[in-house]
């Protein structure tokens, strides 16, 4: 099962570990982002994130499915916010199932960086003073 979801609600770790359980499951790995408050020195106020949704999804999807293949997942759950999001707030939850420990860790890391890496879904950053859009794909 892949259960992939781009929401403008608050997200919820739990929910997305309870996707993912399973009782052929060696190991469940839960990744929680959350807003830090500094960057670069900087006092983050908040961020804001913007995606082009149908693309986010499909690319959301392909990494799933990689995932899958490499590690032999046995579900995947990506749910990531757009919206504004204050300090403490969580803008993407990744869970994952696998039959072995190291696979779930190494599954779900590949998840998040690709997620940054290749997925329509940009964030502005707001400090005390300014503003700055972050380069999502480096």
């Amino acid at each position: 099962m892949i259960d992939i979801q781009i929401l403008e609600t608050a997200l919820d770790p739990e929910f997305c570990r309870s996707r993912v359980e399973d009782d052929a499951a060696g190991g469940l790995v839960v990744f929680t982002g959350t807003v830090r408050e500094q960057t670069q020195n900087r006092k983050v106020t908040h961020l804001e994130f913007e995606s082009y949704v149908p693309m986010a999804v499909k690319e959301m999807k392909k990494i799933a499915e990689e995932a899958e293949k490499r590690w032999n997942t046995i579900h995947i759950c990506i749910h990531h916010r757009v919206g504004t999001l204050e300090v403490g707030e969580i803008p993407v939850v990744i869970a994952v199932s696998t039959p072995h420990r190291k696979a779930a860790f190494e599954a779900c890391e590949y998840c998040i960086d690709q997620l940054k890496e290749t997925v329509p879904i940009w964030k502005k950053e707001f400090f005390e003073g300014g503003e700055v859009w972050v380069a999502a794909h480096p």
